[in-house]
């Protein structure tokens, strides 16, 4: 396997303790609504279970958000991929199966992001492209939206978050709204909010997230956090989910990890992702190498048992490797 490294969405998958590259700073059965029809922001959703045995290695299942648009469970992050190699990584992963891919502002891609997806020869409506909007353009949200959708230019943007509380961020997501009316993105979410401030926040916009993306793995698990979001019918995204920067080696490497995922023939972070998935976590490791990325999206052949899942659990340290 490849080098790699682990990184943040809010600052911003090989079981042995090599480094390896996950850039990372994600309900209920489907029906056949189709894409572009007007999503029902109403729909209640289950949040917490996705539908596993629909998922076949290298095609990740969808869950049904509730802004009625569907998102694929496993995505590619895209953190300090630049020039060539996004635009690559980008058209490697979607040429492996992958269909969701999430970028940022302050990831400085997002025309590479939007190359690699009009290059990637998959057509469009079939593509889930995340972005995120920083604090400091909140005081300015239309020129910020604005040119995060110039620079992917790829015709709408199916979800965009906004990347940390932060002053403004009522505002600037009362400007995604507008957005979402006129056609020009399809859904909502946020980035690093936990309990209190997903409960300020809901009753000042209107549009319900559909996502909230926040630090998850095995070492900081959000026991609290993670059922309340999805009991409001907001799915939850993972970044971190192997540890982060400084961190992987370690989770990599722990025992009880390493113990399952050799009785499952698979790798330590795959038993990460497939633990993340089980507990209605929508994970979005990134990599320019596409045999970690092959790797990231063969997680439907096995299943971890309630007593995995608990000895999993047991690892929690409420340990969080990142400043939000």
């Amino acid at each position: 396997m490849g080098a790699a490294f682990s990184m943040s969405a809010c600052s911003h998958g090989n079981g042995d303790p090599a480094p390896r590259e996950e850039i990372a700073p994600d309900i209920t059965e489907n029906t056949d609504t189709d894409k572009d029809s007007t999503p029902q922001d109403s729909m209640k959703t289950d949040t917490s279970i996705f539908p596993l045995s629909e998922g076949v290695n290298g095609q990740a299942p969808t869950i049904r958000l509730n802004s009625g648009y569907d998102m694929p469970i496993v995505g590619l992050g895209t953190y300090s991929l630049t020039g060539e190699v996004c635009v690559n990584s980008v058209k490697a992963a979607l040429g492996i199966g992958f269909r969701k891919i999430d970028t940022a502002h302050m990831y400085g891609n997002e025309v590479e992001v939007g190359r690699g997806v009009r290059e990637s020869g998959v057509p469009r409506e079939d593509i889930f492209v995340a972005t995120k909007i920083y604090p400091n353009q909140y005081s300015d949200p239309d020129k910020a939206i604005e040119e995060c959708i110039r620079k992917l230019d790829i015709g709408y943007v199916d979800l965009m978050l906004l990347h940390h509380p932060g002053a403004n961020d009522v505002k600037a997501y009362k400007a995604m709204e507008k957005y979402v009316k006129e056609g020009k993105i399809r859904s909502l979410g946020v980035s690093c909010y936990y309990i209190d401030e997903i409960d300020n926040f809901l009753d000042k916009v209107d549009i319900k997230p559909v996502s909230v993306q926040n630090e998850v793995h095995p070492y900081y698990q959000d026991l609290d956090v993670v059922p309340h979001i999805q009991s409001l019918g907001i799915a939850v995204e993972a970044w971190y989910p192997l540890g982060g920067r400084g961190h992987q080696k370690e989770l990599l490497s722990d025992p009880v990890l390493v113990e399952i995922a050799r009785r499952h023939g698979k790798s330590v972070a795959q038993v990460i992702l497939r633990w993340d998935l089980q507990r209605g976590v929508v994970v979005i490791p990134g990599s320019s190498n596409p045999s970690h990325m092959e790797e990231n999206i063969s997680i439907f052949d096995f299943h971890l048992s309630d007593e995995e899942m608990a000895r999993i659990e047991s690892l929690n340290r409420n340990e969080k490797h990142d400043w939000y």
